[in-house]
């Protein structure tokens, strides 16, 4: 009898159980940003496309003709550009996926990207702020080079100079804030170190005969 009342008193209450039940259906519902990634996956296929179409384009001109250096330029600016935005995607596909949605579980795999050992939201951030910085570089300087034409204006020439500054003041910003939170936690090391020896080392084995 006294084993039947406490199986029941130890069972789970009924708000208890539904609120369990909302918290595990919220825990699900970052599986929905699956179809996301999967569309960047897509869109990385996309700028792959272009940039074999920019690579055929500058091989066309680089042995077909005596194009301008500056149009040389431009077309290799437009690749690195390509090349970065394909960065930031993987980054972005990657690093959101294994911090917001599940584990990759590739713990071991020669190809693992070393950055992702130790990824989480706030290094996300930083190197994604990073990643624009250079694509915004890529594109003030392909602003810079066409300077001489009269599309471009003074105006926008520094607009896009104070944007570039802004980007790279959120950047620093974001490191600042992520070194601070750094900062505040608690170090695993230093606590194992200020711990008491919960198990004391055992003597060698000839003091261990000799007592």
């Amino acid at each position: 009898m006294r084993l039947a009342q406490l199986s029941v008193a130890g069972r789970p209450t009924g708000p208890r159980t539904a609120l369990a039940r909302v918290g595990y259906v919220m825990f699900l519902s970052r599986w929905i940003q699956v179809p996301l990634y999967l569309g960047l996956i897509v869109v990385q296929v996309v700028y792959t496309w272009r940039f074999m179409v920019e690579l055929l384009h500058l091989v066309h001109l680089g042995f077909g003709g005596s194009p301008p250096e500056t149009t040389v330029m431009l077309i290799v600016l437009g690749l690195v550009d390509v090349v970065m935005i394909s960065n930031l995607l993987i980054m972005v596909i990657v690093g959101g996926y294994e911090t917001f949605v599940s584990r990759l579980r590739i713990e071991g795999h020669p190809d693992q990207p070393q950055w992702l050992s130790h990824v989480n939201a706030n290094v996300l951030k930083v190197k994604l702020a990073m990643a624009i910085i250079g694509i915004s570089s890529i594109h003030l300087l392909q602003i810079f080079i066409n300077a001489a034409r009269p599309a471009i204006t003074d105006r926008e020439l520094l607009w896009k100079t104070l944007i570039h500054l802004t980007f790279v003041v959120s950047a620093l910003a974001l490191a600042l804030i992520d070194r601070i939170m750094a900062g505040g936690r608690p170090h695993q090391g230093s606590n194992q170190g200020s711990r008491p020896d919960e198990h004391p080392a055992e003597p060698p084995q000839g003091q261990r005969v000799a007592a």
